[in-house]
């Protein structure tokens, strides 16, 4: 397994390449009994810069429960904060069913159920399930994804490996093109990158997103 408990990843958050939104920390808190199984439990919080902060506070925390045995996601919410105004949803996975069970809660909850492919995964877990692979440049790999009450197909492609330079010092990593379309066969979103380092760790060293109010981007500051 290319990642343990404990392991700590933090990462700066940065805006159009040159806005420095603020850090984003994940971590492996635990491995524990899950559902009939054992599962890691893991943690992203991302927190804005100060001076971002005293304008606009926001804070987001996504965590999952991962299947020890198959990588596959049990159960993950995500929780933010913007301004007053805080959002929880959470997706849990009937494995057996091959549903999803939706639940979102704001001033109201709200409550659905989906039928999923058997390897479906939410995006927290994908990741971590894509770091215990071994790639081959131009492999092309598909990640039946559910978010927010739909279904999306990832497709991935393999690229060659690349030099990203980093806080701590310059790592060489397969880049991830994917390409996301939903339930209607409609894509969804564009220039997202992938970059998992090309040792034992399969390091996530950085993820890209175009959007349409500029360029997101993660990159590695520490790992421990």
């Amino acid at each position: 397994m290319p990642f343990r408990v404990g392991e700590t990843l933090t990462y700066d958050v940065s805006w159009s390449d040159a806005l420095a939104a603020g850090t984003a920390v994940a971590t492996v808190k635990e491995k524990k009994p899950s559902f009939n199984s054992t599962a890691y439990y893991v943690v992203v919080e991302g927190r804005p810069s100060p001076l971002l902060s005293a304008i606009y506070p926001v804070y987001y925390k996504i965590d999952a429960l991962i299947d020890s045995y198959t990588l596959l996601s049990q159960r993950g919410t995500v929780y933010s904060e913007e301004g007053r105004r805080h959002r929880f949803r959470v997706i849990q996975f009937d494995r057996p069913g091959k549903r999803a069970r939706f639940e979102s809660q704001l001033d109201t909850t709200s409550t659905s159920e989906l039928a999923v492919p058997p390897l479906t995964q939410d995006t927290l877990s994908a990741i971590y399930a894509l770091r215990a692979r071994s790639f081959k440049i131009g492999e092309r790999l598909s990640v039946p994804l559910a978010d927010n009450g739909m279904n999306y197909t990832v497709q991935i492609q393999v690229e060659a490996t690349e030099r990203v330079r980093t806080a701590i010092g310059e790592i060489s990593a397969w880049r991830l093109s994917p390409s996301v379309r939903d339930d209607s066969n409609q894509p969804v979103g564009r220039g997202l990158a992938i970059w998992l380092s090309d040792d034992g760790r399969r390091l996530p060293v950085q993820l890209r997103a175009e959007l349409p109010v500029g360029n997101f981007s993660l990159l590695l500051r520490d790992a421990r």
